[in-house]
Order: C-alpha cells, then sequence, then structure tokens
C-alpha cells in the first residue's frame, strides 16, 4: 500500500506544472473489493472521500467505518439500485442516461436531500461502455430534461476513456473531455467540474483539468479477489 503522502506529493507536483491550486483537486479512494482495514489506514492519515462501484458493497462498509466520510459512488448504477444510492452517497459519478439521473432525482426529494452528479460521457463510443456521447451531451433535448431536476447538482462530465498504453494517448482523451466540457458549460452553464483520471494517469489528468481523481491500485494496493 502506498502512502497517502507520497500521492499528495505527485498530486501536488501535477497541480504546480499546470499552475493550479491543490485545493482543485479532490482525491477520491476507489475502495471496491479493498479490506476495511486498507480503507481504516487511508483514513487515519487523512483522507476522508472515498468512492465504491457497487451499491451493496458500500452498504455493508459504510455503516463500519467513519461517519464523516464524504461517499461517492463511481461505478455503473442500475435503476433499481437507485434508491439505496440516494441514500449512501453525496456524488454520483456515473450519471449515464436520463432514466437513471429520474430516479436519483425521485428518491433524492424522498430523503429531503440533494445529490451531486457528474454526467457521463462515453468519449470513444465504446460499445461496451455507457454514458452519453459527444454529440448527445451538446444538445438541449439531452441536457435541459437532466437541469431540470431539482434535486440533482450537476458538478460536470465524467469519462473513463479507451485504454491508454502511453501518456500522449490518455492527454489526447483528457483534453476531448476538458474541451466539451468547456462547450456544454457556454451553452448550458452547467458546473465546471471533470471526473477523470486513475492510479496509471490521474497526474496527466489533473495537468488537463481533472477536479476530481479516482484512486484505487495506488492507493491501496491491489483489490481482493471476487
Amino acid at each position: 500500500m502506498t502512502t497517502l503522502s507520497s500521492i499528495e506529493q505527485r498530486i501536488q507536483a501535477a497541480c504546480d506544472r499546470s499552475k493550479r491550486q491543490r485545493s482543485s483537486v479532490t482525491l477520491i479512494g476507489a475502495s471496491k473489493r479493498q479490506p476495511l482495514e486498507r480503507v481504516e489506514s487511508a483514513y487515519a492519515e487523512g483522507l476522508r472521500c472515498f468512492g465504491e462501484n457497487r451499491v451493496q458493497e458500500a452498504a455493508e462498509k459504510i455503516p463500519r467505518l467513519a461517519p464523516d466520510i464524504d461517499w461517492h459512488l463511481i461505478g455503473p448504477l442500475q435503476s433499481n439500485k437507485a434508491a439505496r444510492a440516494a441514500r449512501l452517497f453525496s456524488t454520483v459519478h456515473s450519471v449515464d442516461r436520463l432514466k437513471i439521473a429520474r430516479a436519483l432525482d425521485f428518491h433524492a426529494n424522498s430523503a429531503n436531500r440533494t445529490l451531486r452528479c457528474f454526467l457521463q460521457v462515453n468519449l470513444g463510443d465504446e460499445p461496451s461502455k455507457a454514458g452519453f456521447s459527444a454529440t448527445q451531451i451538446l444538445e438541449r433535448a439531452t441536457l435541459e430534461p437532466l437541469l431540470q431536476l431539482e434535486r440533482l447538482n450537476i458538478l460536470g462530465l465524467m469519462a473513463i476513456p479507451p485504454l491508454a498504453n502511453d501518456g500522449a494517448t490518455a492527454r489526447h482523451w483528457f483534453r476531448e473531455l476538458a474541451t466539451l466540457s468547456r462547450k456544454v458549460q457556454q451553452e448550458f452553464a452547467t458546473g465546471p467540474g471533470l471526473s477523470m483520471g486513475m492510479s496509471s494517469d490521474f497526474e496527466i489528468a489533473i495537468e488537463e483539468g481533472a477536479t476530481h481523481i479516482r484512486l484505487g491500485s495506488t492507493l491501496f494496493g491491489e483489490r481482493q479477489p471476487i
């Protein structure tokens, strides 16, 4: 397990290179299939923001961990899990269609709370990945119904770009999302958030404008087998 301090040094260096404040980047500990002791260790070092991929796993972990943790859903969400997700998480990074957004809005209203969220974009139009296409996300027919949901605060866009084996390719995709985000902001006045970058490429993502990075193996080590 890598110490949080060493990761913080890398984040700070990336912020310095891009002339950004460290406070502009939120580090999310992607704790999917990580034992509680590893999460507790990161918490003891000062990390307060963690992300889970599955609602069921989060429901089992959250009651056993510190109450001041800020929990994010960073994995896909099915409609039948929306009610639970709306109560467990502060932020959902994987709003990939209007149906999910409406379900979250309904259940957040029932729970008398507001959810922060990111709209997931399928940058490479990959059949294996969910999300709005780059074309859809700029259309009024897509954005206006989402912006009308009173219990969802849209922070910006999220993407898991096509797998890149080199920094230049990763940077290309991050720039694509950043450019798309600026267009969406100009047209629809949405938030400027960019949820992008994981263990293998988070420094490049920060340099290209990421506001939220999701680190799993770099922070915790390898996941437990299923």
